[in-house]
């Protein structure tokens, strides 16, 4: 393999190689919870996409270690949560192992389904799920939507180069 002028060196997959590339790659920020037995569950995703809109289906991925994945692994229905760049600590909060997630200042309430819903989002869903992938050390979960709201105000909040941050003008 030769490399092209002004490429760099290729460097052979590896798991630092994936984390150094999508460094690079902004993602919007959003945080999927799901009910347990008596307790809400939720973390934060970054993987969130829209996989079709005839039927409405998004995707996701979760670690399969993730404290999450028991409850999301049996979950009939999941709430998907598009933040804005408000509430870069609420994204730091579901993003910590071993944070209390729910607890204050998180503000949340039950909604259809079950599902946790949390207040002062951009925009939610509520979504059945259809379908869990395994994908290596993650799942890919594809969920059809059922309904949510767009009302949010604000403006989104990203990740990019291992940090939340909003957009620029």
């Amino acid at each position: 393999m030769t490399a092209s002028p002004g490429l760099g060196t290729p460097q052979l997959a590896s798991p630092a190689l994936l984390r150094s590339v999508f460094r690079r790659h902004a993602a919007g920020v959003a945080v999927v919870t799901a009910q347990g037995d008596g307790r809400p569950v939720g973390f934060t995703a970054t993987s969130l996409s829209s996989v079709s809109a005839e039927p409405p289906l998004i995707s996701f991925g979760v670690g399969a270690g993730g404290s999450s994945w028991p409850v999301i692994s049996e979950a009939d229905h999941v709430g998907v949560h598009i933040l804005g760049e408000h509430q870069e600590a609420l994204a730091g909060t579901f993003a910590r192992s071993g944070a209390d997630r729910f607890g204050a200042p998180t503000r949340w309430r039950e909604g259809p389904e079950g599902v946790p819903v949390l207040d002062g989002v951009l925009a939610w869903l509520v979504c059945r799920v259809v379908a869990r992938v395994p994908a290596g050390d993650h799942r890919i979960v594809i969920a059809e939507v059922v309904l949510g709201d767009p009302s949010g105000v604000g403006r989104p909040l990203l990740y990019h180069q291992g940090r939340f941050s909003g957009l620029r003008d």
